[in-house]
């Protein structure tokens, strides 16, 4: 009983963590814009954002359990009682949200490749949409085990190169090697990277509505879920200190700074980046699908389309689109997340 307890535990957890660690986050690039760029305070920002989705995740679970929810228009019905109007108007932005950011997941797949081996980004893009493509016609399962396959080695994987990157690191006089660049409050940047990140997140919970147990499990999913997340983005932050180019100009800063460190570990990095991308990209696709196909044949049709349209608006370039929508959606999720808390 205690082992397959935990076994659906981790289940949980590496589908979270699946959906959390995408092209933005194991880029480096999200760790730049809401923490690094905030100097030393960035690690107070992490851990107040981490902790935000840790009672996110555990309240989404509670009223999945509580209520019965089977989609996200019926949470939204949870959260705002009578407001139709509003519940419709939510439902359509979030999912248009998802959508997005899946498209963000196959520009960064792209952007990968073009940065470090050359290759065509439409080409790299193209295949991440047709991998993708077959595992939407599997559904909920075949997401959750490829999460649950690919995501402990990818954990392994990351904590391995944080010990490596350890080796003459600054951790005495920190504040000198971490410059503050960013003149906004970190506080307020930690509660919009939580926020974007819970409206990608709660729509995938939603479709696990199938492994939940009990309040002592979704309580354990929550802690462990906050911690793996804190240790994670502490892991790219202290890459990014290494940085000696402008880092603006950089696609993916930390797959920069593992080059320099060492050869193999760039490949392995590579892998960490091409497997988050996945792990992203197939958790919001199915949610997305989940929420807006009404049949087993739009569900076909639909995936089709947004995968051969996901490869056509990842021309635009990912740190652009990382930097221009997350923020937006960001204040978006934050009224969201109100309601949720005070429910």
């Amino acid at each position: 009983m205690g082992f397959l307890f935990m076994k659906n535990v981790f289940k949980l957890i590496f589908v979270i963590i699946g959906t959390m660690i995408g092209a933005g986050f194991a880029s480096g690039q999200e760790m730049y814009l809401f923490f690094f760029s905030h100097g030393i305070e960035g690690i107070i920002g992490i851990i107040i954002s981490s902790s935000i989705i840790g009672i996110v995740t555990y309240k989404t679970f509670q009223v999945i359990s509580e209520y019965k929810i089977n989609n996200y228009k019926d949470f939204l019905k949870i959260l705002f009682k009578k407001e139709n109007k509003l519940i419709s108007i939510l439902n359509i932005i979030i999912n248009v949200f998802i959508l997005i950011t899946f498209f963000i997941m196959i520009a960064g797949f792209g952007a990968y490749f073009e940065q470090e081996m050359q290759i065509n980004s439409s080409i790299a893009s193209s295949i991440l949409a047709i991998i993708s493509f077959g595992i939407f016609l599997t559904s909920v399962k075949g997401f959750v085990k490829v999460n649950e396959m690919l995501i402990p080695i990818l954990l392994i994987f990351l904590v391995i190169i944080g010990i490596v990157n350890l080796k003459g690191f600054p951790i005495i006089n920190l504040q000198n090697y971490v410059i503050k660049t960013n003149q906004s409050n970190f506080v307020i940047s930690a509660i919009l990277y939580s926020s974007y990140n819970s409206i990608l997140l709660i729509p995938v919970l939603l479709t696990l509505k199938d492994y939940i147990q009990s309040k002592k499990q979704i309580l354990k999913v929550a802690i462990i879920s906050t911690i793996i997340i804190i240790l994670l983005s502490l892991i790219i932050f202290s890459l990014l200190i290494k940085v000696d180019v402008d880092i603006t100009k950089l696609e993916m800063p930390a797959v920069y700074v593992i080059s320099k460190i060492s050869r193999i570990l760039k490949y392995i990095y590579g892998f960490i980046i091409l497997g988050s991308i996945f792990t992203t990209a197939i958790s919001l696709g199915t949610s997305f699908l989940q929420n807006v196909a009404k049949n087993k044949k739009s569900y076909t049709q639909i995936a089709l389309i947004m995968c051969i349209t996901s490869v056509l608006v990842s021309k635009i370039g990912f740190s652009n689109l990382v930097e221009w929508l997350y923020p937006i959606f960001g204040y978006l999720g934050i009224f969201q997340i109100l309601r949720l808390i005070i429910i």
